[in-house]
């Protein structure tokens, strides 16, 4: 079975074919691999309020394009000392505090994003700085109805960054049971722990049963 996953990003798509390598007999593909050029009209796929709908939205545009079943996340940092914000306004967080922030992806971005929410939060207490990562994946196959599988990664903001990996805002969040933030886990270990890879294991898991079910058959 060929699966695309429809993201730009260059972060998200290694953690997603780490996770995904477990399934039996699945090419996993991502929009360059099936000549899916960038088209303006990308820009609109996530006006709503909930990641949800933004995955769907999402999902379904790259699943006609292609004609592949197609699994499209939305993903962001809930944060409740600023009741749940910045939510699916993660990756645009900047612009909302006025930022100039042109990329959508990238260093410049991710820097611009984390001033903002340091300014947001100045004056918090740690022990206040409460979050949780989310992400919702969202699964179209032919004459399936759609799957929806979401993934929460909690844990709290630091003042500093600490670590190196990942990217976005993993430099700044937290995981209190292993005592690292994201960006200091190795590739091993955020598939464990992420948001990301609540989502996709869970997403495996549906495909290998599928597999065991039809090898059984």
């Amino acid at each position: 079975m060929k699966l695309l996953v429809a993201t730009r990003s260059s972060g998200k798509m290694p953690e997603i074919r780490r996770i995904l390598s477990s399934v039996p007999d699945l090419e996993v593909v991502n929009l360059k691999d099936v000549g899916l050029d960038y088209e303006p009209e990308e820009d609109e796929l996530e006006p709503f309020a909930t990641f949800e709908e933004n995955a769907l939205s999402k999902a379904r545009h790259f699943a006609m394009r292609s004609g592949l079943s197609t699994v499209a996340d939305d993903s962001g940092i809930e944060v409740d000392a600023l009741d749940g914000r910045p939510g699916v306004r993660t990756k645009r967080f900047a612009e909302d505090g006025g930022e100039d922030a042109s990329s959508l992806d990238g260093v410049p971005l991710d820097e611009a994003n984390n001033r903002h929410l340091m300014a947001s939060l100045q004056g918090v207490p740690l022990s206040q700085r409460t979050a949780r990562y989310v992400c919702v994946a969202v699964l179209l196959e032919h004459e399936r109805a759609p799957l929806v599988i979401r993934g929460e990664a909690p844990g709290v903001i630091v003042e500093k960054p600490r670590g190196s990996g990942g990217f976005g805002y993993d430099p700044y969040v937290l995981d209190l049971e292993m005592g690292k933030t994201f960006a200091e886990m190795s590739p091993a270990e955020k598939d464990s722990r992420s948001h990301r890879g609540n989502a996709f294991r869970a997403l495996a898991e549906v495909f290998t049963a599928r597999c065991a079910v039809t090898e059984a058959s």
